[in-house]
């Protein structure tokens, strides 16, 4: 039988009045908060650990998904800069935090999938130590050449190393980082060889490739395609599956020739293992919502980078073959760090 109106408007303004003094929460409330654990955060401050220094890339990134993460809960967020040992020390701290999801990590590539291959010594297993949440994002990097280097296509570069063998020369900001593990991932693609020069950061190595001190470098998409709009040097291609929305007259490296080639920075959330499930798949979901959210991905956009979600399981198994990947990488190419 249907409810009378009289009983259905009583009923309904008492329920408006609950909700105003605050014994029944809102349907947004409700929504919002359907699968959030009991009691998560609680009292507790969330913080996550960004493991290298304020102003770069991974911190903003961070930041990012802390502040929105707060706006959603209503709740504070921090960030917690913790940098050293190419990002291993922020790494370890959040591999010892108690498993409550108050402490979440900002990972990186280079700490949870070529350190423990490359350095003699790593203080934390990403497989055992960590639950995966979610990648956040990842970034292409650019192919640069020197204007002294005549090269204007990928192809002019490839007949230049090929014609020279070890007389063109790349630059990076390390033994190890992701510009030298990507140029050598090219370099073996194509068969040809090259002069290693590190330095120590990408200003450095950028100032000689404009002066023609070396012949080429890659580098993350928003500097690389800034330096190359000064006319600084010239862009050649991106490295990623797809071209570049920032950069869409640049082909992919495997359009201009260098088969199967796809390599990205790439950046993601986890928590220490142990932490529980329904906490874990709770800030997937938060953060899921986050990265698809047009205000969001544009300012990802601003730094470079494209918003990779994907489910905790899925993130697993995308960290153990990028690992197995970069191992087979540095083993047989005998890169070590000095």
């Amino acid at each position: 039988m249907p409810i009378h109106h009289t009983a259905r408007r009583a009923f309904t303004l008492l329920a408006a009045t609950l909700v105003a003094a605050g014994a029944l929460p809102s349907l947004a409330q409700t929504q919002a908060g359907a699968d959030k654990p009991a009691n998560y955060p609680g009292d507790s401050r969330v913080s996550i650990v960004v493991p290298f220094a304020p102003g770069g890339a991974t911190d903003i990134i961070g930041r990012l998904i802390a502040d929105e993460l707060a706006k959603r809960w209503g709740t504070p967020v921090i960030v917690e800069n913790k940098a050293g040992a190419g990002g291993g020390i922020g790494t370890e701290f959040v591999a010892r935090a108690k498993p409550d999801g108050t402490t979440l990590l900002l990972g990186t590539q280079t700490a949870l999938a070529v350190n423990p291959t490359l350095l003699k010594r790593v203080n934390y297993d990403t497989e055992r130590d960590f639950a995966p949440i979610t990648q956040l994002a990842n970034t292409p990097l650019v192919l640069l050449a020197s204007n002294k280097s005549g090269a204007r296509t990928v192809q002019e570069l490839i007949a230049a190393i090929k014609a020279k063998p070890d007389a063109v020369s790349y630059g990076t900001s390390g033994n190890g980082t992701s510009q030298h593990l990507t140029t050598v991932l090219m370099l073996n693609r194509i068969g040809g060889k090259a002069i290693h020069v590190p330095y120590k950061g990408s200003s450095q190595s950028l100032t000689d490739l404009a002066g023609s001190q070396i012949d080429m470098q890659f580098d993350n998409m928003a500097t690389a395609l800034a330096f190359a709009k000064g006319g600084k040097a010239t862009a050649l291609a991106v490295t990623g599956t797809t071209r570049s929305e920032l950069a869409p007259e640049l082909p992919t490296l495997a359009e201009a020739g260098v088969p199967n080639f796809a390599a990205a920075t790439w950046l993601g959330l986890l928590a220490p293992a142990g932490t529980p499930p329904a906490i874990v798949n709770y800030l997937n979901k938060e953060v899921v919502t986050i990265l698809e959210s047009p205000a969001v991905k544009a300012r990802l956009a601003a730094q470079g980078f494209v918003p990779k979600p994907m489910t905790p399981q899925a993130f697993a198994s995308f960290i153990k073959d990028e690992t197995v990947k970069f191992a087979e990488l540095i083993k047989a190419n005998n890169i070590s760090v000095d």
